[in-house]
């Protein structure tokens, strides 16, 4: 039998080095990283890593134009705004607000900290608008169809009768020791 001609076996040898540097690329890949595989999470309901970056998340919105049904940074609607920052932590909650007052554990006005959900009655009875906490008074929300996401006080007069209750996810550390 007839030896393959020079430039057959010169291919199939490059060939060959590039599959075998392939190969040994994709093995040191996988193996480099050295993580143990986790099982796949099981749901156990919001958490949150750490609540004073949920109101920075928050916070770096400010100015993005109210839009209603919006969950974007091309404009928000209140829950599409506070869904869309939780979800940014890896957080998902539900869209509506009424579903969101449901979240978590319920905290008195004067325990509220960066990070909980705010609810107030604006448009009727029950939790009808939310807003995320960022201190014990201050909040960002994206209010109705005329204004953008900005900051408001609690303690304001128009927000404090409306005020309803706040809600605080659990921390992933707070999870690990319930």
């Amino acid at each position: 039998m007839a030896a393959a001609p020079r430039h057959t076996r010169a291919r199939a040898s490059s060939i060959a080095l590039v599959l075998a540097g392939l190969l040994a690329t994709l093995s040191a890949a996988c193996a480099s990283g050295g993580a143990v595989p986790r099982p796949f999470p099981v749901p156990q309901g919001p958490s949150v890593n750490n609540p004073s970056d949920v109101s920075a998340t928050a916070l770096s919105l400010l100015g993005v134009p109210y839009r209603n049904g919006g969950a974007t940074p091309d404009g928000f609607d209140c829950s599409g705004f506070t869904q869309y920052v939780f979800l940014r932590h890896g957080v998902a909650i539900p869209r509506e607000v009424r579903d969101q007052f449901q979240l978590g554990t319920s905290v008195r006005g004067e325990d509220v900290r960066a990070g909980d959900l705010l609810f107030f009655a604006t448009t009727g009875p029950g939790p009808t608008h939310v807003a995320i906490a960022v201190d014990n008074d201050a909040f960002v929300h994206a209010p109705s169809s005329t204004g953008v996401v900005r900051v408001e006080r609690l303690s304001g007069a128009y927000w404090s009768r409306r005020f309803l209750g706040a809600r605080r996810l659990p921390t992933d550390n707070s999870r690990a020791t319930n």
